[in-house]
């Protein structure tokens, strides 16, 4: 096995159990058993557990960027339905199996407090995600605000899908994100 397939088996394992166990929980004796590499390979090519969690953000956060685009993409050339098309993509997500809410808000819970790294690509994360509504909101023609309040719907409903279990988060905020849209568009 070369480090391409070293790292993505890595990465893999990563990913998975940091997000169902918990970043803290998984040791790297834990991760060289998921991802079927030696202790030494991982070490070669993560040198700490924190070089990991980094990687692992890094990489979740272009998953999340790419699939939202394209799913925002598919909503075709409307303004307002490339809006909405946010919530209709967190309420598929919601559905699945092994949702937890979001990784990064898990990873700055559990990390950004003692680990400025994490909590600095954690707000990044946040900030692009907000960068992205601005300019769907600009598409629409609306003023600045509402993508601010249309992001803090998002993750919202992420928090609340992930405590309660109940997906239905995503369409109580889009219903929120049609009504604000609609007021700033009529104003």
């Amino acid at each position: 096995m070369d480090d391409i397939e070293a790292r993505r088996r890595i990465l893999t394992a990563a990913e998975e159990l940091f997000y169902r166990k918990g970043y803290a929980a998984v040791g790297m004796a834990d991760l060289r058993t998921a991802a079927g590499v030696s202790l030494r390979r991982l070490y070669g090519l993560y040198p700490s557990k924190n070089d990991l969690v980094t990687a692992v953000l890094a990489r979740q956060h272009d998953i999340w960027e790419q699939s939202l685009s394209q799913r925002v993409d598919a909503a075709g050339p409307d303004a307002r339905a490339r809006l909405l098309a946010v919530y209709s993509y967190l309420e598929d997500w919601f559905c699945t199996d092994t949702f937890r809410g979001c990784a990064f808000l898990n990873a700055f819970g559990e990390l950004g407090g003692t680990d400025p790294e994490v909590a600095g690509i954690v707000r990044e994360h946040k900030a692009s995600f907000q960068r992205y509504m601005a300019g769907l909101v600009t598409e629409l023609g609306a003023p600045t605000l509402l993508a601010d309040q249309l992001s803090i719907l998002a993750e919202g409903a992420q928090s609340t899908a992930a405590i309660s279990g109940d997906p239905a988060a995503a369409a109580q905020a889009r219903r929120a994100a049609e009504v604000l849209i609609d007021a700033s568009c009529a104003a």
